[in-house]
């Protein structure tokens, strides 16, 4: 009788498993102590495994972190692409449309200035690798998707371009949140002349938002 071999599956799932972990662990080390403080032993521990399996699977820290950060672009522009549909968005008036988004935009960025910090760091020193032109990829992509979430309302919006002007503002929150939330300055001067809290920045926000498109009331 030909013996059947032993199915592979149950093995392969754990190794997923096992990646999925390291992934999330490298993250949130990332996260808790920036890149300089992201060390191959801490993640390891992080994830329960030891310093060698992680190289088993990754040849240094750079590599690992490239993997992990993709990870969670890929997992964002997925997020969108199966969350609201043009259809939904269109029923959604466009000041309430905007106003949610900008709001979860303030509430994210604030909950994970941390890691998004790192992210910045470790980015920006890879201009010119395979890693950055992926990273910039997946990033555009999802805000294109966002930006037709919103044009759906385009018959509201009175710019004579309203792509250029939907992306243009949505750049306009991401570098203001950057500015005030991710990299603040530390100099106390600023605080008299910047909203007070964030549900003042998320109201300041959606109002140079709507302006800028155009839209009345």
């Amino acid at each position: 009788m030909r013996k059947t071999r032993p199915s592979l599956e149950p093995q392969q799932e754990r190794s997923r498993e096992s990646l999925r972990k390291l992934l999330k662990a490298a993250t949130e080390v990332l996260g808790q102590h920036g890149v300089e403080g992201t060390t191959i032993p801490r993640i390891a521990q992080h994830a329960g495994l030891t310093p060698g399996a992680v190289y088993r699977r990754f040849r240094d820290k750079d590599a690992l972190l490239e993997a992990a950060i993709l990870g969670i672009l890929e997992r964002q522009d997925e997020r969108l692409k199966a969350g609201l549909t043009p259809e939904k968005a269109a029923k959604i008036p466009l000041d309430v449309f905007v106003e949610q988004i900008v709001g979860g935009m303030v509430v994210s960025y604030r909950a994970n200035a941390a890691l998004l910090r790192a992210f910045r760091h470790f980015t920006q020193g890879r201009r010119d690798s395979e890693f950055f032109r992926k990273a910039a990829k997946l990033e555009v992509r999802s805000l294109e998707r966002v930006v037709d979430l919103i044009l759906t309302g385009r018959r509201n919006i009175g710019h004579s371009n309203p792509r250029l002007a939907v992306t243009f503002a949505l750049m306009m929150v991401v570098s203001t949140l950057y500015e005030m939330v991710v990299m603040p300055a530390p100099i106390r001067e600023w605080k008299t002349l910047l909203p007070k809290d964030d549900n003042a920045l998320k109201r300041e926000l959606t109002r140079a938002f709507l302006s800028y498109l155009g839209v009345s009331g």
